[in-house]
Formats: structure tokens, sequence, C-alpha cells
């Protein structure tokens, strides 16, 4: 259950916050500032797709202090409820704000996932940029099956003593990841933050601003992985209409 008050917009079975760019920054800051812990969600049409078959990922999301919506399409979608959405909140474009502000308050960061020497790379890029202090760096083959090694994790980011821990596993593997260390390593704030931290290791290329204006970096995405993200983007994606026309229809009876 999130411990931020915010007008929320639900999607299929996601929560997401009704938040501009700006209000969404300042949220993490107060989540990171209060020192209580916590976790950041930033839903696409992916997740919500996901969701929506999978109770485990679907009780992530209904303990996440924030759900950011990571995507045009998202957006457009909430325009048929009550509630719209602002504006897009994505991971990949409020990472390098938060680092600034992490920069500029002194937190303590830690990376976690992304390739191997991805995260050191964008640690030190951070650092060159925005004078971010990241404290550490890892890069595990993280089996969700095995518990013994996910304490240890939690037991490292815990030693780390964060402030703030980006995970760059993809979904739903972050996201699980994130809910199940979550109390293990409090007062740390964490958030998903799929391929960000190679958007600024400059592994891979973002998709170009017109691409993300229109709600077409998915087809960015495949072109550049089209191998790994055929089946996301053109088998199981599509499955969003039905859930859009089931929350409208949910929507209106209530």
């Amino acid at each position: 259950m999130s411990t931020v008050t915010t007008t929320r917009l639900r999607l299929g079975k996601v929560p997401i916050d009704v938040l501009s760019f700006g209000e969404a920054l300042d949220a993490v800051d107060r989540l990171v500032t209060a020192k209580k812990g916590g976790f950041v969600f930033t839903p696409n049409v992916d997740h919500i797709v996901m969701v929506d078959d999978h109770a485990e990922f679907e009780a992530a999301y209904q303990r996440a202090d924030l759900c950011l919506a990571d995507g045009t399409p998202v957006v457009w979608a909430s325009r048929l409820f009550d509630t719209p959405l602002p504006e897009r909140v994505s991971g990949s474009d409020l990472i390098g704000p938060l680092l600034e502000r992490a920069g500029q308050k002194k937190w303590r960061v830690a990376f976690l996932g992304a390739g191997p020497g991805v995260a050191e790379k964008a640690a030190s890029i951070a650092f060159q940029r925005w004078g971010t202090n990241v404290v550490s760096c890892e890069a595990p083959m993280v089996n969700l099956q095995d518990t013994a090694q996910l304490d240890a994790i939690g037991d490292r980011v815990a030693a780390a003593q964060a402030d703030l821990v980006l995970m760059a596993f993809g979904a739903p593997k972050q996201e699980l990841l994130i809910a199940r260390i979550a109390e293990r390593v409090k007062p740390a704030v964490l958030l998903g933050v799929g391929a960000s931290l190679d958007f600024i290791a400059g592994t891979i290329k973002r998709a170009p601003p017109i691409f993300r204006q229109f709600g077409f970096e998915w087809a960015y995405r495949l072109a550049q992985e089209p191998r790994r993200l055929w089946r996301r983007y053109l088998v199981n994606d599509p499955k969003f209409a039905l859930i859009l026309m089931r929350s409208l229809r949910e929507a209106r009876q209530r």
C-alpha cells in the first residue's frame, strides 16, 4: 500500500499515480528524505499486460509507494477516464534529474543490474555530470527461486547504506526483486529503471525524442533487439486493448 498520498488511476490491475514530471521527482525526493524505505515502479503497456496474469507481480504493484506512467500509450489511454495522467513520467527521463538531485543532496546511490561493467560506466558518468555518489555497483545473475541469493543481495545493498537504489533487470524481475528485498534494505528507496543504466552508459541507444513523443519508442527498441523483444511487442502487448476496455467498463460501473 502506498505511503504517498496522491490520486490514482487504475489500468487493469495496475495503479498509476496522477502526477506531473516535477511532482513525481519531488515525490521520490520525499520518500528518500523520509528515510522509511519504499519503492517506485514505472508501469508501461508491457507491465499492465503482464500484471494481468501474474499474481506476485500484481501484489508487488499494490505495495508500491509510487507508480509513475512510463509510456505515451498509457497517458493516451488515461484520457478516457475521469482522472487522466498529465504527462509521461518515464524512468529513463526521471533518472537524470534524480541523479542530479542525489548529487546535490549528497545521497548515497547504488546501481544493481544491467550487463557486466555497465553500472560502473554509468556510475562514472553520473559522477562527472552530476556529482552523484554511487557507493555500490553490482550485476548479479539473479535467480528469483534462490532465496539465499536474494537475501545475500539484500544484505549487500543494506551494507552499502544506500539512500537510493536503481534496479536494472527489466520487468518483471526487477519489480519482484525489489518487493522481496525492500524491507531488508530499509531505509533505502528502490526504483526499477529497466534499460536506463544502459542509456546513460551508451551501451544501448535510446529512441530519438520524436519516437517517444508519438508513442513509437517500442518500435525503435524492437528494431534494435528484435530477437529478444518481438514476442513482447507483437504478441503480448496487443492484449492491452482488451484490458483497457475492461477497465473502462469497470470505471463506469463504479
